[in-house]
């Protein structure tokens, strides 16, 4: 349930017998013909389905991450790295402050993954809190699902491009794009990026059929939902 469509209250009730929240993160930033907000659609879709059964929490996702490399692409934003970090500890703190001792994050953007780190430090600061970093396009899976349907997929790409990301009235393009050079994206300025990537897609073709998608979708939610389920410790 989205902590929106709960009082106070309600979360102090619930905290009585159960001590599990999930909590997305996302980022804003160009995905090619896609909206700038697939990396927040996709975490909050995911964590509202995950949860639902289940009536566990879900807070807002947060919708601005570590993007400095789309700069140059018009509506992306960036935070800085530091900036980053402290706040992810402050939402943490404020999470264990209000009682939530179990915390599973549901990350949407590969940029954010540097806080993962920040999270395995919290919770050496804070015996007895458990907090689960989830990766949900490349958990193991999930993953091996995307290698069936097509092994071609990337930012912007098919994988990213399900009923609640296109956008309408968007023609795409049919033909299938070459895979870029990660190893130069690493080296390029924003703008040196826009230039390489064109529209932004990383490679691979556009779109696939509804059918793949909710097939991936489906092993999403279960490998996301059995994260929130066991081995809590």
């Amino acid at each position: 349930m989205k902590i929106a469509d709960m009082n106070w209250m309600q979360v102090e009730a619930y905290l009585q017998t159960d001590d599990r929240c999930i909590l997305p993160l996302g980022s804003t930033e160009q995905h090619a013909y896609l909206s700038l907000c697939v990396d927040i659609r996709l975490p909050e879709k995911l964590a509202l389905d995950v949860a639902e059964p289940l009536g566990v929490p879900v807070f807002p996702t947060l919708a601005y991450g570590l993007t400095p490399y789309f700069r140059a692409f018009p509506g992306s934003v960036t935070l800085r790295h530091d900036t980053y970090l402290r706040i992810i500890r402050d939402v943490l703190d404020s999470l264990a402050e209000s009682g939530f001792r179990r915390i599973l994050i549901i990350n949407g953007h590969g940029g954010n993954s540097p806080a993962a780190g920040l999270v395995k430090e919290w919770m050496a600061d804070h015996p007895g809190f458990r907090v689960k970093w989830h990766n949900w396009w490349n958990a193991p899976k999930t993953w091996a699902k995307v290698q069936a349907i097509d092994p071609d997929g990337s930012h912007a790409s098919w994988m990213e491009n399900f009923p609640w990301t296109r956008l309408p009235d968007i023609e795409l393009p049919t033909s299938k794009k070459s895979m870029a050079d990660h190893n130069l994206l690493n080296v390029l300025s924003p703008k040196e990026v826009r230039a390489y990537l064109g529209d932004g897609n990383f490679g691979g073709v556009y779109q696939r059929s509804d059918e793949d998608m909710l097939a991936l979708w489906a092993v999403a939610l279960e490998e996301t939902r059995d994260l929130l389920m066991e081995n809590w410790g």
